[in-house]
């Protein structure tokens, strides 16, 4: 699958929000799958809930069966009223038994398309819910990549608006497309009982049905696929705004805002609007050439009455069922455009599942108990680009227990080294051990739960605060919970909230201040009780007396452990065993601080520039 272009230079470990970028453009240019794939896949998952199919289409059937018995019986009804010597007579036992047969025969069909409706309903939400199950699944587990190369509004769209419109078709269209059948191969069979002639007369206009339909359909998919898309790029628009309202806000483009929403809207609704023109064409094509043919039968079989060659009742009968026989064609055509737009959607839904999962081959047998912690990167290349390395023969050696940071200026690639080291991408060459393991025959679950890592954006979810926390360690008890919350000096600001560890944070923590934010990150760190410690600016956020403590936090919490800290700040990494100085992808300088200092190079430059102020 081909994938958006990622930004070269110093990634985020978790981009969060959606990749930047027009919403219009090549994404809507894509050129449709094939229809016959995605309808077998999608009646894969219809075939799931096996016994809803099968009652339904039970249902379907017997409500097939009842409504072409209809015209029969109307048939028979009739043919108790004859003329004989110019005299009107009326068989009224037979009309009364004809009648009272009708009466059961619409009842049972009203009561069975009651059923029919419970019966669709249920087939399609248990369609819908195993496919959203499988689809957020695949999404749990694709790429960093993946996450980082497409918006995540259209990726939202797929598992809400996408799956909705085929919950809609599939409860609609497999009881219209299943009797549609049943009532075509029943009213041709009736209607050669009756009449041979009036039938070929009526299967006149098939061909130009076929003809009409299948043109009209190839030409209005592509808008219907294009209509999906752009509603993905309008919910990924609105997720962006939404997401980053006060940036919005900040910088006063609000205006710039709703004229982007604005233009795609636009674009949506005028794409909309020929979708549905041409949706909506396609039932009165067919019911006009279903009047033609009934035209048709009535004035041939007018014709032949006069003659003596076929009776009132066989031409009443033939009517209803050429009726009965262009009927289902009919119906289809009015739900084609619903039909589209579902189709449609699953192409987009199964072009996630079908997405590459994230590979993971480690098959080494090591627990993380026994994951000591000594990390190596020798000769390491890589780049998010083609043709632009990020990490240009990167060269490391950490022995357990060592704080190492790491420094630079933006898009040296320090975040880059951690992205690898944790397998979030994977590296173009060379290679990175771990106790001389090399990462990719460690299991990716074990290499991850050695690792804690604390973001510079911080990541909270709408959850108690004891259950952000315990994220870290999903076993962990209060008292562990409170014990890190301790130590990460966020117990003083929970103890004063309403429900303390119990309190329930808004969207991502929104109602907590960065700090506190931080803190608590912090707190879930330390409860995951790491081999190796990940500290992305852990401190960034915080106040100069809160960095403090926090550090006080971090110095026991490294002790005897292996540590990577992603600095700005220098004077937060004073302290570190080795700081290796990243300056264009490569490792420009590696010493203590005072020994960087004397050498007066790139490091002595960062550090004059950030505290003298003097360029050097």
């Amino acid at each position: 699958m081909a994938e958006n272009k990622a930004p070269a230079g110093d990634r985020p470990m978790v981009q969060m929000g959606p990749r930047r970028g027009g919403p219009g453009g090549p994404m809507v240019r894509e050129k449709p799958k094939n229809m016959k794939v995605t309808l077998g896949k999608l009646f894969k998952y219809i075939g799931k809930s096996k016994y809803s199919l099968i009652a339904l289409l039970v249902i379907v059937s017997l409500i097939a069966v009842l409504n072409l018995a209809g015209p029969a019986l109307q048939a028979e009804a009739i043919s108790a009223i004859t003329i004989q010597d110019e005299q009107l007579h009326v068989d009224f036992d037979k009309l009364y038994t004809v009648v009272a047969i009708m009466a059961v025969v619409y009842i049972l069909s009203s009561l069975l398309t009651y059923l029919q409706g419970i019966t669709a309903a249920r087939l399609s939400q248990n369609t819908v819910c195993t496919m959203r199950n499988d689809l957020f699944s695949k999404i749990a587990y694709l790429p960093i990549r993946y996450t980082d190369t497409h918006r995540h509004g259209d990726i939202m769209s797929r598992m809400t608006n996408d799956v909705e419109n085929i919950s809609n078709s599939v409860s609609q269209s497999i009881a219209s497309l299943f009797s549609g059948i049943i009532m075509l191969v029943g009213s041709m069979v009736l209607m050669l009982y009756y009449s041979p002639i009036l039938t070929a007369v009526a299967i006149v206009t098939i061909p130009l049905t076929l003809i009409v339909s299948t043109n009209l359909s190839k030409f209005m998919r592509k808008y219907f696929v294009i209509q999906q898309k752009l509603l993905g790029a309008l919910n990924g628009h609105i997720e962006e705004t939404v997401t980053g309202y006060k940036t919005v806000m900040a910088y006063g483009r609000e205006g710039a805002a709703v004229e982007e929403f604005s233009r795609i809207a636009a674009e949506y609704r005028k794409i909309g609007i020929r979708a549905n023109i041409w949706g909506g064409v396609m039932g009165p094509c067919m019911n006009m050439i279903g009047n033609l043919g009934y035209l048709l039968v009535a004035a041939v079989g007018g014709y032949l009455s006069l003659g003596g060659m076929i009776g009132i009742p066989a031409i009443q009968a033939v009517l209803q069922y050429s009726k009965q026989f262009t009927r289902p064609i009919n119906e289809i055509a009015n739900q084609y455009a619903q039909i589209l737009t579902a189709i449609a959607g699953a192409e987009r839904v199964f072009d996630i599942m079908e997405s590459d999962a994230e590979i993971d081959k480690g098959k080494h047998p090591i627990e993380v108990e026994n994951i000591r912690g000594d990390i190596c990167f020798k000769n390491m290349y890589f780049s998010y680009k083609e043709g632009e390395p990020v990490l240009k023969g990167f060269d490391l050696k950490v022995e357990r227990g060592q704080k190492i940071a790491i420094v630079g200026a933006t898009g040296s690639g320090k975040t880059t080294v951690v992205n690898l080291l944790t397998r979030f991408y994977d590296i173009d060459s060379g290679e990175i051990t771990i106790d001389g393991i090399n990462i990719n025959d460690i299991p990716k679950k074990t290499l991850r739960r050695a690792i804690a890592i604390v973001l510079q954006d911080t990541v909270l979810f709408s959850d108690t605060i004891a259950s952000n926390i315990r994220y870290g360690k999903l076993d962990a008890t209060e008292e562990e919970i409170k014990r890190a919350a301790e130590m990460a000096h966020a117990d003083v600001f929970i103890e004063r909230l309403p429900d303390a560890y119990e309190t329930v944070l808004s969207e991502s923590g929104s109602d907590l201040s960065q700090g506190q934010r931080q803190l608590l990150s912090i707190a879930r760190a330390v409860l995951a009780d790491p081999k190796i410690l990940i500290l992305d600016e852990a401190t960034s956020s915080v106040d100069t007396r809160t960095e403090m403590h926090i550090q006080q936090a971090m110095l026991a919490l490294m002790k005897n452990r292996t540590s990577l800290v992603i600095a700005h700040r220098l004077s937060t990494i004073r302290d570190a065993d080795k700081i290796v100085v990243l300056d264009g992808g490569v490792v420009a300088e590696v010493g203590s601080h005072e020994e960087l200092l004397e050498k007066k190079g790139a490091y002595y430059r960062l550090y004059q520039n950030q505290y003298a102020g003097i360029a050097t």
